[in-house]
């Protein structure tokens, strides 16, 4: 670890003194802790590994994690939950696989309240930390997920670091380094394993037309947030090919069409009013592609996420555009992003954030994007823009905040509308085939005006 050997010998003594395996870090858990797990891609493996292999010591530990990546080994050797219990703030595919199995639970958050959240409502006895190795002033970089980490380092009884020589320096923003000092056992990895590398999503033609769609409203100069998925990372790649200019960037995620965007010459954020010229992100998921980017790059800026989802903060810098993904919509505008009925899918993540601060950014727009159909599994074909959302489903974004929804049919706004001209927008951009059944329900729902005319 070249970057351990540079360290001066006060901090080498001090790194020296708490090094330990694994398996020696882990046994100041206790039944009954709560044990916090790193963050998306920073997810430890060699400590969790070792803290499953304490199974039958241990009961009722409760731990929580932030989007799981892969399958924690506490649950491979606990598949009845009679000694660990697994939660999780952001729901990933694993995460709701496990959920099905009763194996995981959600824990709701509005993602920019985590630092009080953490801070005043969670007990956090040990905390599981991945880092970059020591650099020689005593300080492991947090590498791509400051999150709510910083929170976590501070509320921590106990902090337990993960040392891999795989993880990229990103660089501040703030918050996103943990000093030797303030730890009480550093762990060398093993095997050093990659960061993971997510699946390159299919772009379907519905994604294309969305994108097209959201592409004719973008302008010069807009600062840009993505969320995740296929739909837009079709708009990076379109921005990446358009002749816009000098884009700016604050985003709680950082992924892979972002470098594509800045390489491209279409990121500049010269006129970005906060964190001028800098790529300004929370957490970031993507392919090494991504983590070699960002790797020492001065260009990005890593913020906890109270800085970068604060809606006061994100509506300081002019014409953010907000670009996320949504399940179902209703006609009164309601947004559903987290779950379909009673099947958890996803987390409330930075939507809300990003859909407020938009419109309250001058010149600023939130785009909530879905297609306006869906297949069910017995092949029923059916309406993303539904007349009341399906019992049981949560909602993301109320109606009162909801900004834009985009199909591939088109946009509607939402803000000032009443509850029919709200209705008549949605139906516009439903599909075609059905939006007669979507005005008799609203007829039945008293939110038509009969004299309105859908466009041809």
């Amino acid at each position: 670890m070249a970057l351990v050997l540079n360290a001066n010998n006060e901090w080498m003594d001090l790194y020296n003194e708490k090094l330990v395996t694994a398996d020696e870090a882990v046994k100041i858990v206790k039944s009954g802790d709560w044990v916090q797990y790193g963050e998306f891609v920073m997810q430890p493996r060699e400590l969790d590994a070792a803290l499953a292999r304490r199974v039958n010591e241990l009961k009722d530990v409760k731990i929580r994690g932030v989007t799981i990546t892969m399958v924690p080994e506490i649950v491979k050797v606990d598949p009845n939950r009679e000694h660990f219990c697994l939660n999780d703030w952001h729901f990933s595919g694993f995460s709701r696989a496990l959920q099905g199995k009763n194996l995981c639970n959600y824990i709701p958050l509005t993602y920019h309240e985590a630092k009080r959240l953490v801070l005043d409502h969670n007990d956090i006895d040990v905390a599981f930390v991945l880092v970059t190795p020591m650099d020689k002033n005593g300080f492991f970089n947090l590498g791509t997920s400051n999150s709510i980490t910083s929170y976590v380092i501070q509320k921590a009884k106990k902090i337990i670091l993960e040392v891999n020589n795989s993880v990229p320096v990103c660089l501040g923003g703030n918050s996103e380094s943990v000093h030797i000092s303030q730890v009480d056992y550093v762990v060398e990895s093993q095997n050093n394993t990659g960061l993971l590398n997510l699946p390159e999503l299919p772009i379907s033609d519905t994604d294309r037309k969305i994108a097209e769609v959201v592409m004719e409203e973008m302008e010069d100069r807009c600062c840009i947030q993505l969320g995740i998925g296929a739909m837009p990372n079709a708009i990076g790649a379109m921005i990446a090919e358009s002749d816009l200019k000098d884009l700016g960037v604050h985003t709680e995620m950082l992924v892979d069409s972002f470098v594509d965007m800045y390489y491209a010459g279409r990121i500049s954020g010269k006129y970005k009013a906060l964190d001028r010229g800098k790529m300004v992100y929370t957490f970031a998921m993507g392919t090494d592609k991504l983590y070699n980017f960002m790797d020492n790059n001065p260009i990005c800026a890593s913020y906890p996420v109270h800085y970068t989802n604060d809606p006061f903060v994100i509506a300081q810098n002019d014409k953010v555009f907000a670009i996320n993904n949504a399940i179902e919509v209703d006609l009164y505008g309601q947004v559903a992003s987290e779950s379909s009925g009673f099947r958890h899918i996803s987390g409330t993540g930075g939507q809300f954030d990003f859909i407020f601060g938009s419109f309250r950014s001058k010149g600023g727009k939130g785009f909530i994007c879905l297609s306006s159909t869906r297949t069910t599994p017995d092949g029923k074909v059916e309406s993303r823009i539904r007349p009341t959302l399906s019992p049981g489903t949560i909602i993301t974004v109320p109606r009162s905040i909801n900004y834009y929804v985009a199909t591939e049919y088109g946009i509607a706004l939402m803000k000032g509308r009443t509850t029919w001209q709200r209705a008549e927008e949605l139906i516009n951009i439903a599909h075609p085939d059905l939006r007669d059944d979507l005005i008799k329900e609203a007829d039945k729902m008293k939110i038509w005006v009969k004299s309105n005319k859908l466009e041809a």
